[in-house]
């Protein structure tokens, strides 16, 4: 499996929705999101799996966050 999960921390809005905010690795270190590039259902190509992908840009670099059903996971390299 090409997954790797992830801690997540989120703000949640009043219109409902969740805004990932950063990251913990399973190592403790800690990335803030920059930005939030895209937000669209999607499924993982290298992975599989379904849920709500989101593009973000993590220290100029873009990557895939997928919330599937309770877990968030990035795709390895």
């Amino acid at each position: 499996m090409n997954r790797c999960y992830v801690e997540v921390l989120c703000r949640h809005t009043l219109q409902g929705q969740i805004q990932p905010v950063s990251i913990i690795w399973n190592n403790g270190i800690e990335y803030k999101i920059d930005r939030i590039l895209q937000c669209c259902p999607a499924a993982s190509l290298k992975s599989g799996g379904a849920g709500m992908r989101y593009t973000c840009l993590f220290n100029q670099e873009c990557r895939y966050l997928f919330h599937d059903h309770d877990k968030w996971f990035i795709e390895k390299r």
